[in-house]
Order: structure tokens, then C-alpha cells, then sequence
């Protein structure tokens, strides 16, 4: 197939080249902002253009088969859910009028029923957007991801070692369910080689589930050897959470607040259809955080499986 890959300077968006690289023979094209800043892998093909600025990308969907939609705009100044809507409007457009048959989209893990953060009430209108074209689109929604690069737990990092004490807002105690990075990209492999995939949502997840409170202990306890004392008082708006959060760490305030104020929403996985259909070994937490501090390598090759088998058993707190 021929795959184009957007985001692909991205945190996720690197990894998974490099993995579309080594794991399949695919060809794959990059779509990039700036291609004269980017140093692609030898055999990738590179375009240049910008989502928000139609008549700059469609280049990069002319021959393709299958696009990874990884364009988050949280971070860039302004609103970012405008700038997300605009972006899956565009995309979604030029993907219809080039005749790309699948999108495959990384969005965020929340129940339904919940008041979303404006976070991931973004992330499930890129969704509805994506789905408004005439390619099938799958969807992988993921929690918090582990891996060195990722923001989130960038800030979840340096919070836990860098404060002995942390005065934090009561959802410290919502549960979460992270996953390894490298699991992510074994997941958007399987779904990429899976026909059978297309159209489909999907939650994926790590095996275990925790509160935040414990994440930011063992993060700390893996990194430093030591645990911090956390408190959390009632009061503490997300707002004044970001601001502190600001002066402790540098995660920039545009990806703080919108991170922090999805604290409050359990993101645990309650659809594992996309765990029985691929047969993966789930990367624990704690093997995870070793990995994204440097202490422990990653596994040289992840090869996934097509199979019925019974779901694995998950870890409790």
C-alpha cells in the first residue's frame, strides 16, 4: 500500500515511520511543514504543506491508499480546537477528492456520557469530521502515553521528581489506564494490515489502570528512588493547577491546561475488542516509565497477530 503519514515530526508520528519502515513494505510519504528542517529515513518520500492552508497538502494524498491522521493543534497559540476543526475539515476534504479508501486517527480515551475537557471533546469532533469524507476512517483512542516525548507525561515526569511535596486537585484520584508508546505503534500497525478494521473505534490501553496519584508516585519512585507526599485540597481549579504547574515545569501553558483540566475525566478502557483481535503483549507501567527515562531499552522488534484469542487479564490499582 502506499501510506502517507501526517504528524510525522510528531512525538508519535516519528515512531511510527520508522516502525511503517522496518515492520512492513509499504511506501510511505510524510506530509511536513517544513521539509528543509526535517531529515527523513532513506526511502521515505517527503511533501511539504500545511493542513490549515488549503491548496499547500493535497499533493501528499494524490496516490495514496491510506493516511495517518496524527495533527493534534494543541499547544499552537490561539484556540485550538478552531485550528483542529479547520485542519480535519481540510484534510478530510482532499482525502475525499484524492480517493484515499482509509484514515486512521489517534484520538483520546472518555466515556460518552461524561462532560469531556475541551481536550477531548476536540478529539471526538476531529472524529465526526474525519468521518464525513468517503474514506473509512478507524479510530484508536488512547489514554495518557509513556514514552520520552510525549507531553503528558513529560509533565507527569517532572512533577513527580522535581517536587517532594505537591499540593494537587482532588481528580489526582481518577483512573487512567496509560500505555507504552511502543504499544501504540504496534496497534497502528495491526489495524493498518486488518481490512476488517476499517471504520471501526477502537480503546486501547496498557494493563494496568491507575489514578494519577499512583502514577506520579511510581514515576517518581522508578526516577528518583524516592516518593513524594501528595495532597489534594478541593479548591485547586484547573486553571490555578496550570499556572503552578507552569512555574514547576516546561510543559508550555497552552498544553498544561488543556491536559490538566482532562484530570477530571476516567479514561480507562471499556471496549477491548481491538486487544482480542491483535495478540500483543501488553507493556506493564512500570517497564514503560523505565523506558522513557532511559533506564531500560525497548524491544528490538514487536510483531503483532491477527487471532481470537481471550482477552488478557488486567492489572488493578
Amino acid at each position: 500500500m502506499r501510506v502517507l503519514v501526517t504528524g510525522a515530526t510528531g512525538f508519535v508520528g516519528q515512531r511510527l515511520v520508522a516502525a511503517l519502515l522496518a515492520e512492513t513494505a509499504h511506501d510511505v510519504t510524510v506530509l511536513v511543514r517544513d521539509a528543509a528542517s526535517y531529515e527523513p529515513p532513506d526511502g521515505v518520500t517527503v511533501v511539504e504543506g500545511d493542513v490549515l492552508e488549503p491548496g499547500s497538502f493535497e499533493a501528499a494524498l494524490a496516490d495514496a491508499d491510506v493516511a495517518y491522521y496524527l495533527i493534534h493543534a494543541m499547544g499552537a497559540s490561539g484556540d485550538f480546537a478552531e485550528r483542529d476543526r479547520r485542519a480535519a475539515r481540510n484534510f478530510e476534504r482532499a482525502a475525499s477528492d484524492a480517493g484515499v479508501e482509509r484514515v486512521i486517527y489517534l484520538s483520546g480515551l472518555g466515556s460518552e456520557g461524561d462532560a469531556l475537557s475541551s481536550h477531548l471533546a476536540s478529539r471526538r469532533e476531529v472524529e465526526t469530521l474525519l468521518r464525513a469524507g468517503s474514506a473509512d476512517v478507524t479510530v484508536l483512542r488512547a489514554a495518557i502515553i509513556i514514552g520520552d516525548g510525549s507531553a503528558s507525561f513529560r509533565l507527569v515526569r517532572q512533577l513527580a521528581t522535581r517536587l517532594p511535596v505537591m499540593v494537587t486537585p482532588q481528580w489526582v484520584d481518577t483512573d487512567s489506564q496509560p500505555i507504552a508508546i511502543d504499544d501504540v505503534i504496534a496497534y497502528c500497525l495491526a489495524v493498518l494490515e486488518r481490512p476488517e478494521t476499517a471504520g471501526e473505534t477502537y480503546e486501547i490501553g496498557g494493563p494496568d489502570v491507575l489514578t494519577y496519584r499512583e502514577m506520579l508516585l511510581a514515576t517518581a519512585e522508578i526516577a528518583t528512588g524516592r516518593r513524594p507526599m501528595i495532597i489534594s485540597v478541593p479548591v485547586l481549579s484547573p486553571r490555578l493547577s496550570a499556572h503552578w504547574v507552569g512555574l514547576v515545569t516546561d510543559v508550555p501553558r497552552e498544553v498544561a491546561y488543556p491536559l490538566i483540566e482532562g484530570v477530571r475525566n476516567r479514561v480507562v478502557v471499556t471496549d477491548d475488542r481491538l486487544e482480542r483481535l491483535v495478540d500483543l503483549e501488553l507493556t506493564p507501567f512500570d517497564v514503560a516509565v523505565r523506558r522513557a527515562v532511559g533506564l531500560e531499552s525497548g524491544d528490538a522488534e514487536r510483531s503483532v497477530q491477527a487471532e481470537t484469542a481471550a482477552p488478557t487479564e488486567r492489572g488493578g490499582k
